[in-house]
């Protein structure tokens, strides 16, 4: 009964503001919900400060919510697949080199490049952090978020080649993400002295490798289903079965399975298997995971807004969490710069695309639920207050400029220009 009060909750409170947002605002869905649901959150929390019981009862609601399981146990691997469904195969067939490129070198990189650099500035804050902990937050901050890039850029007028490397590129790089994370968390609760090379290189190769090879067995098996029934009622189960089997399946074997999600995503939808629908069952299927992915969009950034409720955030972990933002930022554009610049003698890059790449790398969801996966016995509250400021900044900030950023650029560049 409680679950069903938390959802219905969410739902609610996701189909209000996205009803104002909508009729009032006209904001991009994704930025809209947030910007309600953050400045309920602070109406909330000075009510709740004044002892208001229905406030109260909404806080202890909140805080039984298990954000990291919500999130990536459940709503993300849908959000993937629907999202990965969407994505067209025969233009990121063209833009795969820089797409892996991104999604691999440029999230380590980034990875890395944040660690050293908050290890150096928070004890400015006199917050000083052990290395681990610098790298931990590095792993979980560096993947753009699906969500917010697909729930934004898509709609923000960039060239066709541009908009799939950056959706293509936030598509994979979550599960890197995941799996950097996963990764570091278990050397840090072992200790750095009892992090075996070999078991580490264990970890990434079960999470990573095997999360690729379970989407290609799903997506094909899925596949060779679909084209023997014309029936949409069953096609569409087939693929819903897809999902909760097979994130389900991805956890028991302890694998990765938003990365296959994605895989068997990219192999449903793409012209091949689409081959194997009528025009009826693509139409039915396409509707009804745009839906699917409408409404965990809603309830996700209403989700993530309640979570205001209850953190404790501190006027320092705010300074930080700003320093924290001119760092990620930086990270984006080396990693962006470095990996493109491996492809120059194959094609050419303008300034134009590495500024969309850079302010376009919108953090989300993701990385706040991993932040709050942290145990207690980590310096927890520190982290997920300066990825909440992080994450808050890139959709609000990030989120509302990237359209108009890339139309002036795109103004000031002249003709289109070949590349990404």
């Amino acid at each position: 009964m409680e679950l069903y009060a938390t959802f219905s909750l969410l739902l609610v409170v996701a189909a209000l503001f996205a009803y104002l947002n909508h009729r009032f605002l006209h904001l991009p869905p994704t930025i809209g919900l947030l910007t309600l649901t953050l400045l309920s959150s602070l109406g909330l929390v000075g009510l709740g400060r004044l002892g208001v019981p229905l406030v109260l009862r909404v806080v202890e609601v909140v805080r039984t919510i298990d954000f990291h399981t919500v999130l990536m146990q459940y709503m993300l691997s849908f959000l993937l697949f629907a999202g990965a469904l969407q994505l067209d195969t025969r233009s990121l067939g063209r833009q795969q080199l820089p797409v892996l490129l991104l999604a691999t070198v440029g999230t380590l990189l980034s990875t890395v490049m944040v660690a050293c650099s908050l290890y150096l500035v928070l004890p400015l804050f006199r917050l000083p952090l052990d290395f681990i902990y610098c790298l931990l937050f590095g792993s979980l901050i560096s993947p753009t978020d699906p969500v917010a890039v697909l729930g934004i850029l898509t709609k923000a007028g960039l060239p066709k080649s541009l908009e799939t490397n950056i959706v293509g590129e936030s598509l994979f790089n979550d599960g890197v993400g995941v799996v950097l994370f996963a990764t570091v968390l278990s050397v840090a609760t072992a200790g750095t002295g009892a992090a075996e090379p070999a078991r580490v290189l264990g970890l990434l190769l079960r999470e990573g490798v095997g999360g690729l090879a379970l989407g290609v067995g799903l997506g094909v098996v899925v596949y060779q289903l679909l084209r023997n029934v014309d029936n949409y009622t069953v096609e569409v189960l087939l693929t819903l079965a897809l999902v909760t089997g097979g994130s389900a399946l991805a956890a028991r074997l302890h694998t990765s399975g938003p990365l296959a999600m994605v895989v068997a995503g990219l192999i449903v939808g793409s012209q091949q298997g689409r081959r194997g629908m009528s025009d009826v069952t693509e139409d039915y299927v396409d509707k009804f995971w745009e839906l699917i992915d409408g409404v965990l969009n809603a309830v996700l950034f209403a989700l993530m807004g309640l979570e205001m409720l209850v953190l404790r955030i501190s006027g320092q972990y705010i300074g930080a969490g700003l320093a924290a933002v001119a760092l990620v930022l930086l990270a984006r554009l080396v990693s962006v710069s470095i990996p493109l610049s491996f492809l120059r003698g194959r094609r050419e890059f303008s300034e134009f695309n590495l500024a969309v790449l850079t302010w376009g790398g919108l953090r989300g969801g993701i990385s706040v639920a991993l932040a709050l996966s942290l145990p207690p016995t980590m310096p927890r509250e520190l982290l997920v207050g300066i990825t909440y400021v992080v994450v808050v900044f890139s959709i609000l900030g990030q989120g509302l400029t990237i359209g108009p950023l890339a139309a002036r650029l795109q103004r000031g560049r002249g003709p289109a220009e070949p590349g990404t």
